[in-house]
């Protein structure tokens, strides 16, 4: 990602973070430079923004997260750069249903744990390894 974009994405995410009155937990975290992850292409996941230029058939997985009231949660989405390869769009598509089963799990008396089991078995029965999000007091829990 170019460097202008970084500041442009980075810029965004401290706004939407600071209108609401919470803190990023990223920004420092281990020295991590800014309030977003971007991960392109191969970058599993916590990808710092940098100098890479994004081309046609490119993916790229933005992660951003907040500290709210003492909590600390995240979300990330992935996206394409124009037209991409049936292999990513399946990365994609994979992962997008084992957030679905996952929060399809999360009722009434099940644990995190549940839900876990769930989105790994649905991303594993579609030979798709893939990573967790989480949420909780502390960082990265």
């Amino acid at each position: 990602m170019r460097a202008a974009g970084r500041v442009v994405a980075d810029a965004i995410g401290r706004k939407v973070i600071d209108s609401r009155g919470a803190s990023s937990n990223f920004l420092g975290y281990h020295g991590f430079p800014a309030v977003i992850c971007a991960s392109p292409n191969d970058v599993i996941v916590h990808g710092i923004p940098g100098p890479i230029v994004l081309n046609e058939g490119d993916i790229i997985s933005v992660d951003c997260g907040a500290v709210v009231e003492g909590w600390h949660g995240d979300a990330a989405f992935t996206a394409g750069v124009g037209e991409i390869s049936v292999e990513a769009s399946r990365l994609i598509s994979v992962t997008e249903a084992s957030l679905a089963a996952g929060i399809a799990a999360m009722v009434d008396g099940n644990t995190l744990g549940d839900d876990g089991r769930r989105q790994h078995a649905r991303r594993h029965w579609r030979c798709c390894a893939g990573c967790g999000r989480g949420g909780g007091l502390l960082c990265r829990s």
